[in-house]
């Protein structure tokens, strides 16, 4: 019997999932509690158009990705900070600071997406950023000491 999940099922599916399970299963368990509706046609066809949708949508945000991944690839950032006379910062470079100093920029990254070791003085550093789950830039990082 094919039935749509309508609930997230361990083992099974994911929530939009066309199944086909075991009537009874479908009738005494899924169905009266909630995870999952009949198989009709009506059913099925709103289904497979909400996968298409989700696909596409999916398709759409992974392509917007590489595009900010293309000009964040070959942008570096700088960013000034004080520093002692031996060239090691008071505190450290966060990825919070990156994401503003790339806000500045009209590059809109979320501050997690940022990965980076612990920058404690001046130098260059490697940063990844991951826009999606596919699409990871690295982009450099230039710490130079404020005037």
């Amino acid at each position: 019997m094919k039935i749509v999940l309508i609930k997230d099922l361990k083992g099974k599916g994911k929530k939009g999932d066309i199944i086909d399970v075991n009537s009874g299963y479908a009738h005494n368990f899924l169905i009266p509690n909630g995870y999952a509706i009949m198989g009709t046609s009506m059913n099925l066809n709103e289904a497979k158009q909400a996968q298409a949708s989700n696909a596409y949508r999916a398709e759409q945000e992974r392509l917007r990705a590489v595009e900010l991944g293309k000009e964040l690839k070959d942008s570096k950032v700088t960013l000034a900070i004080k520093c002692g006379a031996n060239g090691k910062a008071f505190g450290s470079v966060t990825n919070k600071e990156i994401a503003e100093e790339l806000a500045k920029r009209n590059i809109d990254v979320d501050k997690k997406k940022i990965e980076i070791e612990t920058v404690k003085g001046i130098g260059l550093y490697k940063a990844k950023v991951r826009l999606h789950p596919t699409v990871v830039v690295d982009l450099e990082v230039e710490v130079v000491a404020q005037d």
